[in-house]
């Protein structure tokens, strides 16, 4: 929803144009998560279908503009008054991989664990130095303000895993030796019960 809700907030600024709005969103985002044109006007479409937009002739190239309608307006105030819902979290690969990894015959976890550990610092420094950059001149415009709190965003989020990923390994340790300290399970064998002798027969 975010890029249905991300679109009619870059209408409210006025009628445009598919590829237009597709180079806005990206450059408010810093390209952090791209769209292709079809993506848009698969959106925009739908947003039409909604009653949430309107077409709003062509401009002096013959692009189609589209507007944001009084009633998409209303679902965009809906949207910045709303929280996120966090009730229903998107799938994690991170997360799901360590789980799966778990008991997993020929799988060192501790090995996957600090692979993605390395990524995962990797990734940090590379959102740092970016932050560095555009700390470097202040933020001139929204573009460039929007940026940085998508950047930031990303460096919380990596701080994040690093931790996670931390106490993952540090459970992993205490488990390990809480299984090395537990008593081997005393295996009994099973007593046999004593042969019967045989009877003699009788002689009549």
């Amino acid at each position: 929803m975010s890029i249905r809700h991300g679109l009619l907030a870059l209408l409210e600024r006025g009628p445009r144009y598919g590829s237009q709005l597709r180079t806005e969103f990206e450059s408010r985002t810093g390209s952090t998560w791209p769209l292709n044109v079809g993506q848009v006007y698969t959106t925009l479409s739908r947003l039409e279908r909604d009653g949430l937009v309107a077409q709003d002739g062509e401009d002096d190239q013959g692009h189609a503009l589209y507007a944001i309608t009084d009633d998409g307006r209303t679902e965009l105030r809906s949207w910045f008054e709303t929280p996120v819902d966090r009730s229903n979290p998107p799938r994690d690969e991170l997360a799901i991989k360590l789980a799966m990894a778990v008991g997993a015959p020929g799988v060192d976890i501790r090995a996957v664990i600090q692979s993605q550990r390395h990524h995962t610092v990797k990734a940090m420094q590379d959102y740092t130095r970016l932050k560095a950059q555009a700390l470097a001149d202040v933020p001139a415009n929204r573009d460039e303000v929007a940026w940085l709190l998508v950047l930031e965003q990303l460096i919380f989020q990596a701080e994040a895993e690093a931790r996670w990923l931390d106490h993952c390994e540090s459970r992993l340790v205490r488990l390990a030796e809480a299984a090395a300290t537990e008593p081997e399970p005393e295996v009994r064998t099973a007593s046999r019960a004593p042969a019967r002798t045989a009877r003699p027969r009788s002689r009549r």
